[in-house]
């Protein structure tokens, strides 16, 4: 039986920036009828190849043919026009707007020449409704809404302009696992309305229950395409990253629980965090588990100040504090930083260069009164880059510049070279590949036997059970219980984050 005609492929694409190849000689194809998974370390070309199919940006070599037929794409509209839809990882919706306004954004429906205000909404309606999500209200402000929603909301947009073939770029990585089903559901409809999917993603038990084919870049390079079941999941790591796979997660260290560097006493705020308490000390990470948006993002900013009319205490060394900011918790007696959950709005500043961004939260230590000193910031910029192997061009160039992972080594880098004795990390592998997952993961245990003290939120189980000292899990902005050693098993992380009664683990002969 004869394989179907490619409905898109690329041939001998290449895409340079500077000196840096995001993508070399690159051939690939996708097929109606099909979800056809992209996987890659983080600055492998995915988000490249994947622009480039959308309009974003022009290739410097090769050729696309859709539907038999050469194409380009001076634009993004061109490609929604010739039916090639892509949902970004970095949202595009205008937060002050609506969320009818934003899903009808590029096409909203008229009446006597004015926007029809009643069919917008009821057009967005029918959208949120298609995806599972009808608590959404199409006149909520899209500011107003948590990111699991935003992102709901942009993937209800991106229906709306009628896709042929629709790319998702690590669309589910904001989701809450019930969003993350609604999702599977709406991509298998779209498979049987002979639509082409390609999903980007690094979550491989995602890969695995969705692809039917996958293809495998690496450094700027096509590697393999293979059909579903082919490979086993060490074989495709072992395709992404170019090596011997090493252990995930690296060994915890068998001690006594050293004393208490931060001690947490009765922290409430508004109705999202209720009588929090908790102590960590120096060369403890201690995860902060439970399903996501149990108050465990606002115990973060509450302890790093961002938030105001926090109650309850804080004491660092023994000594009562009160983050009235985040400047003074960067520099008080014990210093503390916070990397944040979205590295885009939060954590970066896009147009600078990397080098003002790795420098940004330590200019106190790197100036001489209202003056940069060049050499002490050139010296400690250098040292960032090499600590954390980020991938660059030249320091000089901007921070959007780079692949999704190696931001995200910026942002710690920015706040590493503060020198904190308690880091907070709000979900820092989002979105990013395994390898960079990997040498996170090290950083992390290397940061505490070198005396800081790591909290540590991730919606991912398998982190808080191989990286973690200790996990508290919470519910409903309490503390409901702290598990410890051999008891940090998934069994008891979901038990305790549905609330549920310690249950005694089944033996097994």
């Amino acid at each position: 039986m004869l394989e179907p005609a490619p409905f898109f492929a690329l041939e001998n694409i290449s895409k340079h920036y500077g000196g840096v190849h995001a993508l070399r000689d690159v051939d690939f194809e996708c097929s109606r009828g099909s979800i056809h998974a992209v996987l890659g370390e983080n600055g492998a070309g995915k988000s490249t190849l994947m622009k480039i199919m959308a309009g974003v940006v022009q290739p410097d070599e090769g050729r696309m043919v859709l539907e038999g037929a050469p194409v380009t794409f001076p634009n993004p509209s061109a490609a929604n026009r010739a039916g090639i839809v892509c949902i970004f990882q970095e949202l595009s919706l205008m937060p002050e707007l609506t969320v009818a306004d934003n899903i009808t954004l590029s096409s909203p429906p008229r009446r006597f020449g004015f926007i029809d205000s009643r069919a917008q909404r009821r057009c967005s309606e029918e959208l949120l409704a298609r995806i599972g999500c009808e608590d959404i209200n199409p006149l909520s402000r899209v500011s107003d809404l948590p990111l699991s929603r935003r992102q709901m909301v942009e993937i209800a947009k991106a229906l709306g302009r009628d896709p042929k073939l629709l790319i998702l770029d690590e669309a589910t990585s904001a989701l809450t696992s019930a969003d993350v089903d609604r999702v599977y559901r709406m991509l298998f409809e779209l498979k049987a309305r002979d639509l082409s999917i390609l999903y980007i993603s690094h979550r491989m038990h995602e890969i695995e229950a969705l692809a039917d084919r996958c293809s495998v870049f690496r450094n700027g390079r096509h590697i393999e395409t293979f059909a579903k079941g082919a490979r086993s999941r060490d074989e495709i790591i072992g395709l992404m990253i170019g090596r011997e796979i090493e252990g995930q997660f690296p060994a915890k260290p068998r001690r006594p629980r050293p004393a208490s560097l931060i001690t947490i006493r009765d922290l409430s705020w508004e109705s999202r965090l209720n009588g929090i308490g908790l102590e960590a000390g120096r060369g403890e990470i201690v995860g902060l588990g439970g399903l996501d948006g149990q108050g465990q993002k606002e115990l973060l900013l509450a302890l790093f100040g961002v938030l105001r009319g926090v109650r309850g205490t804080v004491t660092l060394e023994g000594e009562p504090t009160a983050a009235s900011s985040p400047k003074a918790a960067k520099s008080g007696r014990a210093r503390m930083a916070l990397v944040p959950e979205d590295r885009k709005s939060e954590g970066l500043i896009l147009s600078m260069s990397i080098a003002d961004n790795i420098a940004m939260a330590s200019l106190d230590r790197l100036s001489h009164g209202m003056f940069m000193d060049p050499g002490r910031t050139r010296l400690a910029v250098e040292r960032a880059i090499e600590q954390l192997r980020i991938k660059i061009g030249d320091a000089a160039d901007p921070v959007s510049t780079l692949s999704g992972g190696n931001q995200q080594k910026v942002v710690l880098a920015k706040w590493l070279a503060t020198n904190p004795d308690v880091i907070l990390l709000n979900d820092p592998t989002r979105g990013i590949d395994v390898g960079t997952k990997q040498e996170i993961y090290r950083l992390m245990r290397a940061l505490t036997e070198e005396g800081a003290c790591i909290l540590f939120y991730s919606t991912d189980y398998e982190e808080l059970i191989g990286c973690c000292d200790r996990v508290a899990v919470m519910y409903d902005g309490r503390i409901v219980r702290e598990l410890e050693g051999d008891a940090i098993t998934e069994r008891n992380i979901i038990a305790s984050a549905l609330n549920i009664a310690e249950q005694p683990e089944t033996a097994h002969v």
